[in-house]
């Protein structure tokens, strides 16, 4: 897979999606409460787009993603392919993640190297999509009336879902809601507030989970 092929969808992507801006980037907010005067590291920042968020509320942040590109219109931020944090232990007061767990094929390293990079005492904020949403052959599907219908898949199962993204593929990982919870904690980090979002995108759908954002304590 080319990084730059990624980066091309990607940049078209969040141009062509409001709920990016919308839902999405809130949600990161709302669990991560950000204080001013404190350091975060974005984990999969992207073209910069929470960077900026957070910037402009008063808060230094930086970044990590494995697209040079992206990493370069992020600003302050290093090349790496996660769940690698080419960084010093403890260097920020707190760590976020939007919508890259699930592409990362070991979560037990992301949460772990993610505490050692962090403060004691500081915190995790992630969003990612909903483990009901990323079971393997979930997926939304439309009758001939046009209603959309939730066809459920292997919650309980391991796997994952290679989807086309552009001109490449992208994978989803799926791991349970207690998949994820018991490794976090395995890693040091207490959970302090759990967000299930509804889906946004169909109205017939609402009562589907579609986002999960968390936000975890480091245990000092």
């Amino acid at each position: 897979m080319s990084w730059d092929d990624l980066s091309d969808w990607w940049l078209s992507e969040i141009a062509d999606d409001t709920a990016y801006g919308e839902v999405v980037t809130p949600l990161l907010i709302q669990v991560l409460r950000p204080v001013a005067s404190h350091r975060y590291l974005d984990l999969g920042c992207g073209e910069g787009r929470v960077m900026r968020t957070l910037a402009g509320m008063g808060v230094t942040a930086w970044g990590v993603d494995v697209s040079e590109r992206l990493a370069a219109l992020a600003g302050m931020a290093v090349v790496a392919e996660l769940p690698e944090i080419p960084i010093r232990d403890g260097a920020f007061d707190g760590v976020c993640s939007v919508l890259t767990l699930e592409h990362l094929s070991d979560h037990e390293a992301f949460f772990a190297d993610a505490a050692r990079v962090t403060k004691s005492g500081g915190v995790l904020a992630i969003v990612i999509n909903h483990p009901v949403w990323t079971a393997p052959d979930s997926t939304p599907i439309t009758d001939s009336d046009g209603e959309v219908l939730w066809r459920p898949g292997d919650y309980f199962a391991v796997g994952a879902t290679v989807l086309p993204v552009g001109e490449t593929t992208v994978t989803f990982h799926h791991r349970s809601l207690s998949t994820l919870l018991n490794a976090a904690a395995a890693a040091g980090w207490s959970l302090q507030h759990m967000v299930e979002q509804p889906h946004h995108e169909y109205e017939d759908q609402t009562g589907i989970p579609r986002l999960l954002a968390c936000r975890w304590r480091l245990l000092e």
